[in-house]
C-alpha cells in the first residue's frame, strides 16, 4: 500500500510518499505537482477496487466510488 502525503514548512512545500518497508520518500513539489501525483496514484477521489484515503471512511461514505 501507498500513502501519500502533504509536508509544509515555512518556506517549502513537499510530497512524502510512504511504502511499507521502504524509507520515505521526499519530494520537493508545487501544489499542481503534489496534485498531479495524487491522481497518478488515485487518491484525489474514491475508486471501486482501490485502498486509498476515501475507502471504508465514513466521512467519505457518502462519495460514490468510480471507475
Amino acid at each position: 500500500m501507498i500513502v501519500i502525503r502533504r509536508m509544509l514548512t515555512r518556506h517549502e512545500s513537499y510530497t512524502v510518499i510512504f511504502l511499507r518497508g521502504e524509507p520515505p520518500k521526499i519530494i520537493r513539489t508545487t501544489e499542481y505537482e503534489h496534485g498531479r501525483i495524487l491522481e497518478i496514484f488515485k487518491q484525489d477521489k474514491p475508486y471501486r477496487d482501490v485502498l486509498n484515503d476515501f475507502a471504508d471512511n465514513p466521512l467519505f461514505s457518502h462519495l460514490k466510488p468510480s471507475d
